[in-house]
């Protein structure tokens, strides 16, 4: 209910306002559990992506957003959980652990759930090693992946910005993608790297990023 009441108010603002150019919609299954996974540019990407998708997306997001107190906690909590956000404490590892529980079961109740697989923002454009994170859940989960490609988002909120600003803003989705012939128990480490590195390739196929060789570790505030 908060949701369909979020996205009735907040879609038409962002379309009217940024007017996001969209492309691909069609890729995405209109029921059924799929992965969006995208490209990280900004805080506003968890924004842009639920926006412009029809169905409702589950993306994880930092607890402090969910612990505030007054009116703008309340306000902050309102805002993404409406979004169809649930909190995450990143900074303890068994919760970050504990998160892919979270994003199963999101998907065993036939949702769509939304992952970056870079981990955290790109600050310098290039789109980063892929952690094997997104692998595990659609091989253990047995769903499709659709890469997302984001575009413009950077200069919409950039880091460190507060408030939005005008810009051009681009979401492209690709075929989904599926990986049966992967399918086992546990799926192997080979198999979930394989696999992690398909789905990066794909994105950087819709966003023409250049693909840095190595992870893109988390600054110390971000």
């Amino acid at each position: 209910m908060l949701y369909a009441v979020a996205h009735s108010v907040v879609r038409p603002v962002v379309m009217a306002v940024w007017r996001p150019t969209v492309r691909g919609l069609e890729n995405i299954p209109a029921t059924g559990p799929v992965i969006l996974a995208s490209n990280h540019l900004s805080f506003a990407d968890s924004v842009v992506i639920p926006v412009v998708v029809p169905r409702s997306v589950v993306f994880l997001a930092k607890a402090d957003y969910f612990t505030g107190t007054g009116l703008r906690g309340a306000a902050s909590r309102a805002w993404f959980g409406g979004l169809g956000m649930l909190p995450v404490d990143r900074d303890d590892s068994r919760a970050a652990l504990g998160s892919l529980d979270i994003a199963l079961e999101v998907l065993s109740r036939g949702e769509a759930f939304g992952i970056y697989p870079e981990g955290t923002r790109s600050r310098d454009g290039r789109l980063y090693r892929g952690r094997t994170g997104v692998a595990h859940l659609a091989l253990q989960a047995g769903v499709p992946v659709v890469p997302v490609g984001l575009a413009g988002t950077e200069k919409l909120q950039p880091v460190g910005a507060r408030l939005p600003r005008l810009a051009k803003v681009s979401v492209s989705f690709g075929a989904p993608l599926h990986f049966g012939s992967y399918e086992q128990s546990v799926p192997s480490a080979r198999a979930r790297r394989r696999v992690t590195d398909e789905i990066m390739a794909a994105i950087a196929e819709l966003t023409g990023q250049p693909m840095a060789d190595h992870y893109n570790d988390r600054p110390l505030e971000s």
